[in-house]
């Protein structure tokens, strides 16, 4: 089971919060969830933190009555994927002096087999072109730095290296990585850098837009493996901290 559910939230009043808050708001839920967190090498639960527009002076946030916000949950795993379905957040959630309500949720639910099933072993029509919108700052590891730019190579490698730990399906390693760094082009994008608050530190990440490109001549499997990553993108997020709000990722297709 493969689940994520966004929450649209409100504030009847403004709602200051420091800008490393996502840590508390993390252990809330999985508190709510009844999850360990930091016990996994590989995240099963990504999470996006509080996203609308928000006021920032130096160390706080403000969020207004005036905005709508959104937090988003995904379960990329059995057990956690059952614990957000059946979480139920309203009518608020408060955390560290603040209330947001609940004003609606979406819950958008699959599994690893009807994703392989229908975007593989069906053997559909390959898409050719995705368009992925990067909505919280997004790095990858780089040996003891973070690389800050949406590189396909990496960005295959992290959605690959979460879907054969989590999946059923096991679809390979280095040489399809390979294989997709050759195959996927970079066509277009317009990013930014935005840093990610963290309780005693920051990470420098891209947000923004990026076209990702599949040549014609380029085997329809091949093709077709590369938008199951793409589509699972949607739901493991992409590079370093998912379970602290980095890295979530939307996809439209062509």
């Amino acid at each position: 089971m493969l689940i994520r559910s966004t929450w649209t939230l409100t504030v009847s009043e403004p709602a200051l919060l420091p800008r490393a808050y996502h840590l508390e708001l993390v252990k809330e839920l999985h508190r709510r969830l009844n999850l360990e967190i930091g016990s996994e090498v590989v995240p099963s639960v990504s999470f996006s933190g509080i996203q609308g527009f928000y006021q920032v002076s130096k160390d706080f946030q403000t969020f207004t009555p005036d905005e709508f916000y959104t937090l988003s949950l995904s379960g990329l795993q059995e057990n956690a994927a059952k614990a957000i379905a059946s979480l139920n957040l309203s009518p608020s959630l408060e955390f560290l002096g603040a209330k947001f309500d609940i004003i609606n949720r979406e819950d958008e639910i699959t599994s690893y087999e009807q994703l392989y099933t229908e975007l593989v072993a069906n053997e559909p029509e390959p898409v050719r072109r995705f368009y992925i919108k990067f909505t919280t700052p997004t790095a990858f590891a780089q040996g003891s730095a973070h690389l800050a730019l949406p590189v396909p190579h990496q960005m295959f490698r992290s959605w690959l290296e979460r879907w054969n730990h989590f999946a059923p399906v096991y679809l390979g390693s280095d040489e399809l990585i390979a294989y997709l760094s050759q195959a996927v082009l970079l066509k277009h994008h317009k990013i930014q850098t935005r840093s990610h608050q963290l309780p005693r530190a920051y990470v420098n990440g891209f947000v923004g837009q990026v076209t990702l490109q599949i040549p014609y001549r380029t085997d329809a499997l091949l093709a077709n493996v590369a938008n199951l990553l793409v589509q699972y993108s949607h739901y493991a997020g992409t590079g370093i901290k998912t379970r602290l709000g980095m890295g979530q990722t939307i996809v439209k297709l062509d």
